[in-house]
């Protein structure tokens, strides 16, 4: 697939651009995976991934369903022995070259969808399961992780007395308890409400920051991802697209399938001819293209805007580029579907006070202050 033309500020072994969060790129990888691949039989679905997650970092596996994220959090578990290629945890090999350790010889832990508390056994109780010191060594830690998830006073109840958030952070707490050395979480905020999922975003990225632990997640909710990770890693058909920091991957994606998987992501045809790209809502300087080269003078693209890149305005059917085809009101805006002239549709947000009905024809600005992903067709 073509790639848009991007300026990297640093590359790894991977491709991607150099975190500028405080996770240092220069410290020797906890966990690095050179061509994983996983078969079930005629299916493919983990291709050649290779990545290193550095220490302290939370990195997220972002993709739709059946893009091999959760088997590639598997296979890093030890609950998936991989086909091809190998699993490196600290500087123990174990998967591939001849080696696999099993998942409950790997220091690595995991929380689970559905918490997997035991309902029998009380908050201390769940927290202490994993740990062998003596008892005043596993009450103190118990202690400790209590206080790191703000949940002092429920040690002694059991999880039917607790909240959905409430039992997350004792998940959390149960997993961090024995100090691994990675720690992963699959679609960790799926079986909360739409409300508490938010707030258990922030809330969730503070422990594990507190905790100094190196994690990595996997999730299909990009709000998510962008909101949580120091980085993310977007994946296709088994395969890694991009991996970069969230707002790298959202602001320069370097395949369609990256742009148009994040956020509203509308594409105007248009054609490039010396120094401007013609499309369907006018004809503007092509240096408003991210990375535009005359050498695709001449070419068809498609060039990505999202719907805060656009502005429409009511216009006479004469004059205008398109017509209104839908309209979802979210709150403080709204945001309509534009189906064009050229037969291109693309997305506009306006505020709430700005209304427009369906089937009412608008002229379109592009009102982007940022250069604009393309990709040559």
């Amino acid at each position: 697939m073509a790639q848009t033309q991007t300026h990297s500020v640093g590359t790894t072994r991977s491709g991607e651009e150099a975190s500028e969060s405080n996770v240092a790129p220069s410290l020797d990888p906890v966990l690095s995976l050179s061509g994983v691949t996983k078969e079930f039989g005629p299916e493919t679905a983990v291709d050649g991934v290779s990545l290193d997650v550095r220490p302290g970092e939370l990195l997220t596996f972002l993709g739709p369903s059946g893009c091999g994220k959760t088997t590639t959090l598997r296979t890093i578990a030890g609950l998936e022995e991989p086909t091809e290629g190998s699993v490196v945890l600290g500087d123990e090999t174990v998967a591939g070259d001849g080696a696999f350790v099993p998942p409950e010889e790997r220091d690595v832990g995991i929380v689970f969808q559905n918490f997997a508390l035991f309902p029998h056994l009380t908050v201390r109780e769940n927290i202490a399961f994993g740990l062998d010191g003596d008892e005043a060594a596993t009450a103190a830690r118990v202690d400790e992780l209590l206080d790191l998830v703000n949940m002092p006073e429920h040690g002694e109840k059991t999880p039917d007395q607790l909240s959905g958030g409430q039992k997350q952070r004792v998940a959390l707490a149960r997993s961090l308890a024995p100090e691994p050395d990675v720690l992963l979480l699959d679609e960790p905020f799926s079986n909360l409400d739409v409300r508490l999922r938010v707030a258990m975003r922030e809330e969730v990225r503070q422990i594990l920051k507190a905790a100094g632990v190196t994690a990595v997640s996997v999730t299909h909710d990009q709000e998510e991802a962008l909101s949580i990770s120091d980085r993310v890693a977007v994946m296709n058909e088994g395969s890694i697209e991009q991996v970069g920091r969230p707002e790298a991957v959202f602001e320069r994606p370097e395949s369609k399938f990256v742009a148009s998987f994040l956020g509203r992501a509308s594409f105007l045809e248009g054609h490039l001819h010396d120094g401007k790209v013609e499309t369907g809502i006018g004809r503007f300087d092509a240096v408003t293209l991210e990375g535009y080269d005359t050498v695709y003078d001449g070419a068809p693209v498609d060039v990505l805007v999202r719907p805060d890149d656009l502005r429409a305005t009511p216009a006479s059917a004469e004059l205008a580029d398109g017509v209104i085809v839908s309209r979802q009101y979210v709150g403080p805006s709204f945001v309509y579907r534009v189906e064009l002239e050229s037969g291109d549709v693309v997305h506009c947000l306006h505020n709430h006070v700005e209304e427009f009905d369906l089937d009412e024809p608008v002229s379109l600005d592009l009102s982007a202050d940022h250069p604009l992903a393309w990709y040559p067709r």
